[in-house]
């Protein structure tokens, strides 16, 4: 026979053992791209033609100094934020490691947005291949830190515990 404080000890117990992608989604900060720029501080903008790299058919723009300014305040947040996927490492299973993105298409054929922009993003599991195009919401813990890549500086980075489609 279970006593109340049997039940009691149980239910506590089993919220130690809940999956992690429940509690991840019900704690998550939400947050938009605009939280992604530090507070006060302008977008940043073009301000120069940039490198053209004609050969290769890529542009990469000079952006002032507030393209580099990152929040902070969002460094080790526990967040969830809608975007688009520019896959870099896609396998059989999906696509593991890619740069999410404020709008379709960024960083492709048109100069990449700014560095606090941009998300690179690890996937625990898996995106589907054949939901490329697809927007996302990604959960996981944020972290601020400047990253080169071939298609352009990133601001953030993510390991993303949980994933979904977003729908409008």
């Amino acid at each position: 026979m279970i006593t109340r404080r049997s039940a009691l000890l149980l239910v506590s117990a089993a919220g130690v053992y809940a999956p992690q992608n429940a509690l991840a989604s019900a704690s998550a900060r939400e947050i938009m791209w605009d939280d992604l720029i530090p507070p006060g501080v302008p977008y940043s903008e073009i301000i120069g033609e940039g490198d053209i790299d004609e050969v290769n058919d890529f542009w990469n723009p000079i952006y002032d100094e507030n393209g580099v300014k990152l929040n902070e305040a969002l460094d080790g947040a526990l967040i969830r934020m809608p975007g688009f996927i520019i896959p870099f490492d896609v396998t059989a299973e999906g696509v593991t490691e890619f740069m999410l993105v404020p709008y379709v298409g960024a960083c492709i054929h048109v100069p990449p947005p700014p560095a606090n922009q941009l998300v690179m993003v690890r996937a625990r599991d898996p995106w589907p291949d054949d939901a490329l195009w697809d927007p996302v919401w990604v959960t996981g813990i944020m972290r601020t830190e400047l990253q080169s890549t071939e298609l352009g500086q990133t601001g953030y980075s993510l390991v993303a515990d949980e994933m979904e489609t977003y729908e409008w």
